[in-house]
């Protein structure tokens, strides 16, 4: 398997140091670029090939958000991950709005970061603990929308629910396949499926989705 190809983004020289440290001696990982903030990182971009961004939130010029919002715009088959101590509902929700699949505090760990990369790479979402635990509360506490809008919408089914349940606890494509007993491909199909009926654009739309509508309070 080829290399991730990575960028960081981080206003922090020494925080980019410290992640490039710990990636670069791991022959699954490419540091292609570093970028300071947004607007960096953009320009850079034009003439890179790279997989996944790193990127921090607070930063001058152009922030974390607005960079995703740019990247899912302008360069869509490359994956994000936020990496940063902003661990607030409304910078989690911007983010995973914005089409990030990954969402990381920075008193992680190199495995987690590692962890989080892979299951990314592999279709997945991947969130810190703390990260998670707040999503799940979300859900829990919004209520469900109602409406006109939702009555229109096109109801999912039991199979459709089951593997949106499975993305919210960040299981990849294959962990999904195991845990249904049905092939990677069919784990593909209905994740169209889903992303039709429910007007996203990626995963993480999928999650807004489900706290938006309050789906599941088993979790």
């Amino acid at each position: 398997m080829d290399s991730v190809k990575i960028m960081l983004v981080d206003d922090h020289k020494m925080i980019r140091e410290g992640i490039k440290t710990y990636l670069a001696e791991d022959p699954k990982y490419d540091i292609v670029g570093e970028a300071k903030n947004g607007i960096d990182c953009l320009k850079q971009l034009e003439n890179l090939e790279v997989d996944l961004i790193l990127t921090d939130l607070h930063m001058p010029e152009m922030d974390g958000i607005e960079l995703a919002r740019e990247v899912k715009e302008k360069h869509p088959d490359i994956k994000l991950i936020a990496l940063t101590m902003m661990g607030e509902s409304q910078h989690i929700k911007q983010m995973l709005a914005e089409g990030a699949l990954g969402y990381l505090l920075k008193n992680c760990g190199e495995t987690e970061v590692k962890l989080a990369i892979q299951n990314v790479m592999m279709g997945g979402t991947y969130y810190s603990p703390e990260v998670t635990n707040i999503i799940m509360n979300n859900i829990r506490k919004v209520k469900p929308k109602s409406g006109s809008n939702v009555a229109m919408e096109m109801p999912l089914t039991d199979r459709e629910k089951e593997v949106l349940k499975l993305i919210l606890k960040e299981y990849t494509n294959q962990e999904i396949a195991d845990e249904l007993f049905i092939s990677v491909r069919t784990v593909d199909a209905h994740k169209r499926n889903l992303l039709d009926k429910t007007g996203s654009k990626n995963v993480a739309g999928l999650v807004i989705y489900a706290i938006d509508r309050q789906l599941f309070d088993d979790l």
